[in-house]
């Protein structure tokens, strides 16, 4: 049964692209932080992202994290298999192949006939075809980056947000000063918001175990990846997230690519949920940056926001 707390998020706040959205959801955060008891504020990231700051990242011994900012809607999803990157780059080629070359080759060709139609003795018209055909690959690639925002956002990122949501709700009085969050801005873009932070932070951030949830809530298998700094609290991550009714749990070291915030920090663990293909069980994710992303299974938030709770508590002892 969804809670209280990821209805308002859904109800309210699904949608954060734009400014006034973004605003509306920081507002959101700040007074449930401070209804808790902790401490909020912003920060600036790169490229004017803004970031959200609840607790004390430097005195933590662990900070959560979690994108806030919303895709545009794409007719593709983000096809993403991270133990298969092989896979992973002939999907991105295929993408990029159908949404941005293929335009590029049709307007080209499409300019350079009726060209050759109607100024038969123009030597100007292969200029004009290809500032056409870039034309709309720029154009496309500004729908791409900067277009309008998708509505369905429970995996990507609706999940990770509400997680951190709930972790602060359950964790302990006595642990709420181990644990900080941080809401990410611009990570659809670029990963922004928390290269910004990272940069800010370096020296608090060196050693900080950080654990990022990215689209949880669309697959039974949790894959763990792990930074190189990160390796060392295995044993810990493994005690922490253990297997439960339902969820398998997958530690990665290597031969893993995730594409998340966790990526920017060394001592960084990405979280995901995926699903498991019955041939060859291969982890996928899919859904995600299209209009199907609704899947928003409430099991796995709890479980999550309970091994945040248990991480905390092991670090605490």
């Amino acid at each position: 049964m969804m809670t209280s707390t990821a209805k308002t998020v859904f109800e309210k706040y699904e949608i954060r692209k734009t400014k006034a959205q973004k605003t509306a959801f920081i507002g959101y955060v700040e007074s449930f932080a401070k209804e808790l008891g902790y401490s909020c504020h912003t920060e600036k990231g790169w490229f004017g992202a803004v970031n959200i700051v609840v607790g004390d990242p430097e005195k933590a011994k662990v900070v959560y994290t979690a994108h806030y900012d919303t895709c545009p809607v794409l007719p593709f999803p983000n096809f993403i298999t991270p133990r298969h990157i092989w896979i992973y780059l002939l999907y991105q080629i295929f993408v990029v192949t159908a949404i941005m070359l293929l335009p590029m080759a049709a307007v080209i060709t499409a300019v350079i006939s009726a060209g050759s139609l109607w100024f038969p003795e123009s030597d100007l018209m292969p200029l004009f075809a290809l500032l056409a055909g870039y034309a709309v690959l720029l154009g496309v690639m500004f729908l791409v980056l900067a277009g309008p925002a998708n509505k369905h956002t429970a995996n990507d990122n609706t999940s990770g947000v509400t997680v951190l949501l709930e972790t602060m709700q359950i964790m302990p009085e006595e642990q709420k000063n181990d644990a900080a969050y941080i809401f990410f801005d611009l990570e659809e873009q670029g990963l922004f918001g928390s290269g910004g932070y990272a940069s800010k932070h370096k020296k608090d951030m060196k050693n900080k175990l950080l654990v990022n949830f990215d689209c949880v809530s669309d697959g039974n298998t949790m894959l763990l990846v792990l930074r190189k700094g990160a390796v060392s609290r295995k044993e810990i991550l493994e005690k922490a997230f253990p297997a439960a009714a339902g969820i398998q749990v997958d530690i990665a070291e290597k031969g893993v690519f995730y594409p998340s915030d966790q990526a920017n920090f060394p001592c960084g663990v990405g979280v995901a949920a995926l699903k498991r293909t019955k041939r060859g069980g291969i982890l996928y994710m899919d859904r995600i940056h299209t209009r199907h992303d609704t899947v928003y299974q409430e099991e796995n938030i709890a479980y999550l926001a309970e091994s945040a709770v248990r991480l905390t508590t092991l670090l605490h002892t």
